[in-house]
């Protein structure tokens, strides 16, 4: 069965084998020594070809017809482990091989395949795209799952609001649900309060589209448990503070963590991983109408805290508390949530390099083996308990926005861990989850992150 896809695409690699032209991927050294096909040597030096990061040299046949390639890696490759992936934009279309690359088969042909990723659902597709051939030593299905996870992220994010509320979410929750044959469950609306998730609620009334709380479990029980929590707010205006319009540009992606964590879901059912895996996602518009809630209210959790309304803009925190409080009931060995939570982290370290945040060292360290090993960028940022008091409220257990505006991503952090007391291993991860300028491995927009690395790691850790 191929993996799952909310859009359906031509696949980026060929299968026409032998009939597939020749790509040289090369440094300055190979042509400085000569270590490469003496046509593609003579023509680089002919033309000048210096080989530098991320050129590309066609090479003609001696009837003037199109050859073959060279592409430049620069001195130093393993600084830009996903080059190849130019190379989705940059070839003219047609079948390609990777005939040299001092790279392995693996990296090569998932940095090809992240950078083939287009967004159009939109507008007509554009010219033809190349295919590039899967090395025989490369693990190909693994590489199309990684694939397959990392675009229905982007293509969640990337997708406008007015066809990716809450309903579509849920719509595209179940469709995935139902690739793998996993179990899925909704909770909507009126009866979130009847069932006890009355932040999800107090969030999401004042949408046009009710909230929700959505659930799949997928994995046999007995296995190692892993629940995962995605914050799936829609669009957010800000609420009654709202947001200025420039703020609000972007505001589509503050589902990001909900298609991440769905992305993540994708991989490890795909590869059948031996998990026992349950996923969360609290789908919410943070609108604004007559019930919309307000600055100052006080309302009570699912945990039991209660919890004043300092500002309505910090929501995320809200929905994922009653999702986490739900998860940490079931006392998982592994707990994950991911949000496109605080700007506060984007100025700590930008947005490239999504901070998470765990009590358990050992979860940390194997999180930044992995983190390194599949060029994943992540990075721990403190739990530090010298801020839980900033999270108390003079009259309610805890404030949503802690007066100051400092630490705010450590005091979001501490926040959600007031609702995760009985859970073996908890880690936050809070992600922008868009690319703001275009990289070799993907364009502007959308964007996974940390997913690759967490998948490694369940990987290795799946028994």
């Amino acid at each position: 069965m191929a993996p799952y896809q909310f859009i359906e695409r031509p696949s980026p690699f060929s299968t026409r084998g032998g009939k597939t032209l020749p790509i040289f991927a090369i440094t300055p050294a190979h042509i400085e020594t000569g270590t490469i096909d003496p046509i593609a040597l003579d023509w680089a030096r002919k033309a000048g070809f210096r080989a530098e990061s991320g050129s590309l040299l066609l090479i003609p046949t001696e009837d003037g017809h199109l050859g073959g390639a060279l592409f430049g890696l620069g001195k130093t490759p393993s600084e830009a482990p996903f080059l190849t992936g130019k190379l989705a934009r940059a070839l003219p279309a047609g079948d390609w091989h990777i005939e040299t690359a001092p790279l392995t088969a693996n990296r090569l042909s998932l940095g090809y395949g992240l950078g083939s990723y287009r967004f159009e659902r939109y507008r007509g597709a554009t010219k033809d795209a190349p295919t590039l051939l899967i090395p025989a030593d490369a693990d190909a299905a693994d590489i199309r799952r990684q694939l397959a996870g990392v675009f229905l992220a982007r293509d969640l994010i990337n997708t406008p609001t007015n066809d990716m509320g809450p309903e579509a979410l849920e719509d595209v929750f179940r469709a995935l649900g139902e690739h793998y044959k996993a179990k899925v469950s909704v909770i909507k609306g009126d009866d979130l309060l009847k069932e006890n998730f009355p932040l999800i609620h107090t969030v999401g009334r004042a949408s046009a589209e009710a909230p929700r709380l959505l659930e799949m479990r997928w994995g046999k029980k007995g296995h190692r448990k892993v629940t995962l929590v995605g914050k799936g707010v829609c669009f957010d205006t800000g609420g009654l503070d709202i947001k200025p319009a420039s703020s609000m540009l972007l505001m589509k992606k503050d589902l990001g963590g909900a298609a991440n964590v769905l992305g993540l879901a994708l991989m490890i059912m795909d590869a059948k991983l031996k998990i026992d895996l349950r996923i969360l996602v609290p789908a919410v518009e943070n609108s604004i109408s007559a019930n919309a809630f307000r600055p100052g209210d006080i309302y009570r959790s699912r945990k039991g805290l209660t919890v004043q309304i300092d500002n309505t803009d910090a929501e995320g925190r809200l929905i994922l508390a009653d999702a986490l409080a739900l998860a940490d009931e079931d006392e998982p060995d592994l707990l994950i949530d991911m949000a496109t939570l605080t700007g506060a982290a984007r100025v700590a370290l930008g947005p490239d390099l999504p901070p998470f945040f765990t009590d358990d060292g050992d979860l940390a360290a194997d999180l930044a083996e992995a983190s390194v090993f599949v060029d994943d960028p992540l990075w721990r940022m403190p739990l530090y308990m010298g801020y839980d008091k900033d999270v108390s409220a003079r009259i309610a257990d805890l404030t949503n926005a802690p007066a100051g505006g400092m630490a705010g991503a450590i005091t979001a952090a501490l926040f959600l861990k007031r609702f995760v007391t009985r859970t073996r291993s908890w880690a936050h991860f809070d992600i922008y989850g868009w690319a703001p300028t275009e990289r070799p491995h993907s364009p502007v927009g959308g964007e996974a992150q940390a997913i690759r690395a967490l998948y490694h790691h369940l990987r290795m850790t799946a028994g």
